[in-house]
């Protein structure tokens, strides 16, 4: 199994230790930053990818559960400049992350 899916703006990830899915959202421009990460389910993983338009992949990850969000324009912020929703998945997600790109430099 694939433990890691990617398209232009949208990476996802699964830790088969904690059998747990996630995914980010990021774009960056010249007016600044904004990242979203989310819980996806082992379905929403699994159609990850099989879309033409990346657009509707970060649709399908957008109905899943926000973790974190991040965003800071050169119009402002959005909202706070960092949001943590759900602190553990946060954790959990950026340990996913670090072991991926480990494994990667390995």
């Amino acid at each position: 199994m694939e433990f890691k899916k990617q398209g232009n703006n949208w990476t996802a990830y699964y830790n088969p230790e904690t059998e747990r899915y996630f995914a980010e959202i990021i774009y960056t421009s010249r007016e600044g930053r904004e990242q979203y990460d989310y819980e996806i389910t082992q379905d929403i993983y699994a159609r990850l990818g099989t879309f033409e338009d990346d657009t509707e992949n970060e649709r399908l990850i957008k109905t899943s559960k926000m973790t974190y969000s991040f965003e800071n324009t050169m119009y402002g912020t959005l909202g706070p400049e960092r949001t943590v929703w759900d602190e553990e998945a946060n954790e959990s997600m950026n340990d996913t992350v670090l072991k991926q790109e480990k494994k990667k430099q390995q």
